[in-house]
């Protein structure tokens, strides 16, 4: 397999010159002869957009008229508009680049809004553009017109209804910056079909958009927070998407950060891959099924040096119980996500990047604390291995799928692969026993916790990455969610692999009715599953089953070195659990190690 280059432009079959396409580096014209559908084109190309995903309607149509007569804007055609906001995301998460959207009006846009909270919630970029009816039909209830800015409204960063024709480009330009700068989101740009055909009379230069200034840190919190990591015996580095969201600089300062502080490290579901996994440093991901080691370090720490993060209620549990003896220094982008959930002792607001190489500089030549006795009791705790599993020959556990699958990809040399998920068991169970090792590799849908992410995402990663192996995770419930885009991959011949964890219930919600309700199973199972491979087939995929232990290699094997889409139904054990678990109202020192089993540890 290719290794994946940063910032990897896609394909675009149609203009094989276009493949490094970068963004104009003169000024935004808007020519008089254009209309304002062909201005907004032309104004994406030039801030250097090159694909879109979209599904067209009467109200857009004259947009993608003018997207017929540019073939430099690629468009990919999915099956759902919620699925073309879910492409774009898994786009941008895997380049660092907006992911945009054409939609048409009413339902077109409504079915946008699930996509749009993920995007929210997630911090991803995403440039949504709904046609509209004409504005003389605005306000009479006409067919397919909906409050387009009232609906997105909650579910975007900014919205913004354009007026008149003229001013196209100036509002397209400020959706790319809004989408794009600070902390990154999903903006929607709503085009009445009339102003879309309506000629553009003036000549608009715009200047190509730059990042809104953040003031750095006061050097005095610099210096203080350099002064406490220093001094603190039990420290513990804990990142999150945003460190990926900043880039890979970003990345490597954490790194080095870490490093030189000889600290361990944990991350989110969103930061996996920020920091290697291989590294002796890593603890594994924390909060609800993060690994016990990475949650006792947490709650036993002095100081926390959070990085990216939001101290989402999964991570944190029992907000009373979280990291009770700990002093914290946060950084992050968005001044509102500072002392929201956790209080701060140094807030470091700005950019990860510069901000962590200002930390770093003041750390250098720093003595450190003693932290061998810190690193004796994490290797106690490490020693519990509390990701070890019964697998046995006679089912395939969900687990031992997850850890041949990461053994497929390495004997295949596609450390370099691109993993989405659905949202459930698999998803946990992905993120506990697959290895990332750099960031951009892990697409998966964290503060919305949206089923049928995986498919739609894993498409646009591929679109993105032509030559990057791409695979979706997934579970029996979650791809039939968006199933339908599984035409879209075969359409645009993009060989995406899907690797399902099919255990015939919806497994998240099984686990918990068994655990908290009772084992009252109120309608978490499904009986009518579909065939999957005859399905996928009926597509145009080719596909298999697999449910015995001793052919799970050999069919991982076919299916990744496959050079078009696959579909692999795993059957795996039905009644398996995911553990380690904070369970509700838990603090992160009363983790579940299986079922009835929490963690004692030894008076000392």
């Amino acid at each position: 397999m290719h290794s994946i280059r940063e910032n990897q432009q896609p394909f675009l079959p149609h203009q094989a010159e276009n493949k490094a396409m970068k963004p104009d580096p003169a000024p935004l014209l808007a020519r008089a002869a254009h209309n304002g559908a062909s201005t907004l084109i032309d104004t994406l190309l030039a801030l250097g957009v090159d694909t879109v995903f979209g599904y067209p309607g009467g109200a857009v149509l004259p947009l993608y008229d003018a997207l017929h007569a540019q073939p430099r804007l690629r468009h990919v055609l999915v099956r759902h508009e919620q699925a073309a906001v879910h492409a774009a995301e898994g786009y941008a998460r895997s380049t660092g680049r907006p992911g945009v959207v054409f939609v048409t009006s009413g339902p077109g846009m409504s079915n946008t809004t699930t996509g749009l909270l993920d995007a929210l919630c997630d911090s991803i970029p995403v440039i949504c553009i709904s046609g509209q009816v004409a504005t003389t039909s605005i306000g009479t209830d006409a067919f397919q017109e909906c409050d387009a800015l009232g609906i997105s409204r909650p579910v975007t960063k900014w919205n913004r209804q354009i007026r008149t024709a003229d001013e196209t480009a100036a509002v397209v330009q400020e959706a790319y910056a809004q989408a794009t700068q600070g902390r990154p989101g999903p903006v929607l740009v709503d085009f009445p079909k009339d102003l879309q055909l309506a000629p553009v009379q003036a000549t608009t230069v715009l200047a190509p958009p730059t990042p809104a200034p953040v003031a750095p840190p006061a050097a005095s919190d610099l210096a203080l927070a350099a002064s406490l990591i220093a001094s603190a015996r039990q420290p513990v580095f804990y990142g999150g998407g945003g460190l990926i969201n900043s880039g890979p600089d970003a990345c490597a300062a954490f790194g080095q950060l870490v490093k030189l502080a000889a600290a361990p490290c944990t991350l989110t579901l969103l930061g996996l891959g920020a920091f290697p996994a291989s590294h002796p440093a890593f603890l594994g991901m924390l909060g609800m099924h993060g690994t016990l080691e990475a949650n006792l370090a947490m709650h036993h720490a002095d100081l926390v040096i959070c990085v990216g993060a939001r101290f989402d209620d999964r991570v944190t549990g029992r907000l009373d119980a979280f990291c009770p003896g700990a002093k914290v220094i946060h950084v992050d982008i968005d001044p509102a996500s500072i002392g929201k959930v956790v209080r701060a002792d140094v807030a470091l607001r700005g950019d990860c990047a510069p901000v962590l190489a200002a930390l770093l500089a003041q750390l250098r030549g720093r003595l450190l604390a003693d932290r061998q006795p810190w690193w004796q009791r994490i290797d106690g705790w490490r020693a519990q291995d509390s990701l070890a599993f019964v697998d046995t020959p006679e089912v395939i556990a969900p687990q031992a799928l997850m850890r041949r699958l990461q053994a497929a990809l390495d004997s295949m040399d596609s450390g370099d692969a691109i993993v989405s998920t659905d949202v459930g068991q698999h998803q946990m169970w992905a993120a506990q026993h697959l290895r990332f090792e750099q960031p951009r590799r892990w697409l998966t849908s964290g503060g919305a916790g949206t089923m049928g992410y995986g498919l739609p995402a894993a498409i646009g990663a591929q679109i993105a990455h032509p030559d990057a192996c791409v695979v979706c995770v997934s579970g029996d419930a979650s791809i039939l969610m968006n199933i339908q885009e599984l035409a879209t991959a075969v359409q645009h011949r993009l060989p995406v692999k899907v690797v399902l964890s099919n255990n015939g219930y919806m497994g998240m919600v099984r686990q918990w009715q068994e655990l908290i309700h009772g084992g009252r199973y109120s309608h978490s199972y499904t009986e009518a599953l579909p065939d999957f491979v005859a399905l996928a087939r009926a597509f145009g995929w080719q596909a298999h089953t697999v449910s015995r232990r001793e052919e799970l290699d050999g069919a991982l094997t076919t299916c990744l070195a496959s050079e078009g889409p696959y579909f692999l139904d795993v059957r795996v054990h039905g009644a398996e659990n995911c553990f380690p678990m904070l369970a509700p109202g838990a603090g992160h020192h009363e983790v579940t190690l299986a079922k009835g089993v929490v963690f004692q540890e030894p008076a000392t």
